[in-house]
């Protein structure tokens, strides 16, 4: 984009992975010279404000975080509650084997069991049901 004023070209948008690091390397420089007691009109921070936003909506395009999905958090939080197989099987009242399958993507939760696991578990309903 054509700034008229400055007659300068302005950067709205990264073009390439090149330019990408590039300006993730002037972010790091930035942040050595910028702190919380920096002038919020500085021209570093506006600086640093400005490259982390392209740097944010180039990889939110380009690297997009996908959901986790159901199997990984109910094994992640077994290992935060130190939950075995047969102890999560008990918590939500159901089979050793269903757990099993739950665990191995052989088969999906029942509404009430997906329920059980996001109350019991305190895991968000949306991962929980996948949306």
């Amino acid at each position: 984009m054509f700034n008229p004023f400055t007659n300068r070209k302005t950067m709205t948008k990264i073009k390439d992975k090149a330019e990408y690091e590039v300006l993730k390397d002037r972010i790091e420089e930035l942040l050595v010279t910028v702190d919380n007691e920096t002038p919020e009109y500085d021209k570093k921070l506006i600086e640093l404000n400005l490259i982390s936003n392209l740097v944010a909506d180039y990889e939110e395009e380009y690297f997009p975080v996908k959901a986790p999905r159901l199997v990984d958090v109910i094994k992640l939080r077994m290992y935060e509650m130190n939950l075995t197989q047969l102890k999560l099987s008990e918590l939500l009242g159901v089979s050793p084997s269903r757990i099993s399958e739950y665990l191995s993507g052989k088969n999906e939760p029942t509404l009430k069991v997906a329920r059980e696991i996001s109350k019991k578990l305190n895991i968000d309903a949306s991962i929980v049901l996948g949306v």
